[in-house]
Order: C-alpha cells, then structure tokens, then sequence
C-alpha cells in the first residue's frame, strides 16, 4: 500500500477544517501526524488525494466523516493517576470541604467534570478517589462525575472500561486489587461500582454553551489546551468559569498555563486554580 502525500494547499485546507469545527491548531509540525492518522482512511475509502477525502469530508451530510477526521486526528495519551498530585488535592483539599460544607442530614454531593477524559482513565481515577474518601459511606453521597471527549473512539474504550496489563502499571497495587478484576488475555477491567459512578457523553468544547444545568465544584482540563491557540484557550476558560461552582476548582496540565490577569480564577499552586 503506497502511501499518498499531502501537498501544502491539502495541509491548509485540512488543518483549517480541524481549527474552524473543533479549535485544534495543526501547525507544520504536525503534517507527518496528519498523513499517518489518515493513510487507512484514505485507502479504504478508496480516495486518490487528500484533496479527494477533504471534498468528502465537507460535503458528506450526515458528519459522519467529520466525526472519523477528528477520531484520527486527535491525540489521546492518558494513564491511571497522572500528575498525582491532583488526586492527593482533591482527597486532601476539596473533599473534605465538601464533607464539611454539607449540613448534617443533607447527602453530600460531589460534582466533578473531567473535559478531555479520552479512554477513561482520569474519570476513574477520580471515581477511585471518592470512593477511598468515603468508603463504606459512598452510596450515601450523590456522586457525579460527568467525562467528555470529542473522540467516539476513545469514548467507546472508556465505557468498556477494560485495560490492557502496561497500562495498569502506574495503578497501586492496593487500587488494582480492589476496583479492578482480571480479565483473560491479562487485561484488567473496571469493577461494576466504580463505573457507575462516571457517565460518559462526546462534546465538542469549542461549542459556544455547554449542556449542563448545575455547576461543577472541580472541572479537569489537562493536557487539552495544548492544542488550541491562545483566542481559543481564552474563550474555553470563560466558558469553564461560567460552569464552575463558587470556589470551585479547574486543574490543568503541568505544561499548560493560565492568565492570571482575567480575573477568572486565582492561583492555588502549579496547574491548579480556583474559581474567584
């Protein structure tokens, strides 16, 4: 199978197609990635150019290609408890505000958004977490951790909730015992209580309003904002702002940053804000 090349005026037209319809910004560094996600697609689907796939991708009705461009393109890299101390913030920090800001009959209830969760790992991380917080008392608290993504794909992975071997390593063997069950082949799937506490839905975080009612009092957002520029980032931050409960909490990634100056959320210590 011959690959085929992407010449200058199919790299403009492709990358301005991802920016216009999901804000991700592919510049020059990323034309290899673009010819390597899509060579299958390409040849499976019988087109001559990328110049041919592009014409179809725009004028397909039912978005159906669009949705594959994005699945390829995008980049989902995660793994159990990254940037661990996130996690040792929430048990430490937010929880127990949480417990504490809750008046004594009322059921606590914990609601967290984790935006950018490609194939689950983060969610259930966090689902872990609350669960060990409150440990035998969690069916008493009403829990809700909502996890998008843009891609079907990663989405599909995420509510199997099934993990090959490599990447259960950096999973505690105390956390790997309790809320995960082996499988055949060496896989290692999500037990039934902690998948329950996560529902997974696809969106598309350059839209304009999000579709929630309540607010959030911790939103994940890590590792996300890399691929979009500056006006983009900007616009997602104001829109998070308005999705975020009073002090709540938005956690970004360690290589990303945050405008002080907006006014928005104030500094607590790296790649974690909160809401002013």
């Amino acid at each position: 199978m011959e690959a085929l090349s992407l010449n200058d005026e199919e790299f403009k037209l492709i990358s301005r197609l991802v920016y216009d319809k999901f804000g991700i910004k592919l510049g020059e560094q990323k034309r290899a990635l673009i010819i390597g996600r899509l060579q299958k697609v390409l040849h499976t689907g019988g087109f001559l150019s990328f110049k041919d796939y592009y014409n179809h991708v725009v004028s397909e009705p039912s978005g159906k290609a669009l949705l594959t461009l994005v699945d390829k393109i995008s980049t989902n890299h995660t793994f159990f408890f990254r940037e661990n101390e996130h996690f040792d913030f929430l048990s430490g920090n937010i929880l127990p505000r949480i417990l504490e800001g809750t008046p004594g009959k009322r059921k606590p209830a914990v609601r967290i958004w984790c935006a950018g969760c490609s194939s689950g790992e983060e969610p259930y991380s966090v689902a872990m977490v609350i669960s060990e917080f409150f440990k035998n008392h969690v069916d008493d608290v009403d829990i809700g951790i909502l996890a998008t993504d843009i891609s079907i794909s990663a989405l599909e992975k995420a509510v199997a909730g099934i993990y090959p071997l490599e990447r259960m390593e950096l999973v505690p063997i105390y956390y790997r015992n309790k809320y995960f069950e082996p499988l055949k082949d060496g896989k290692w799937g999500v037990k039934q209580n902690i998948k329950k506490m996560v529902l997974f839905r696809r969106l598309n975080l350059i839209r304009q309003n999000f579709p929630f009612k309540g607010l959030f009092q911790l939103i994940f957002c890590r590792n996300v904002m890399i691929y979009f520029d500056r006006d983009t980032q900007r616009d997602l931050i104001n829109r998070f702002h308005r999705y975020t409960a009073p002090d709540g909490y938005l956690f970004i990634g360690h290589s990303e940053t945050l405008d002080r100056s907006s006014g928005l959320y104030k500094y607590i210590r790296p790649s974690i804000y909160q809401k002013i």
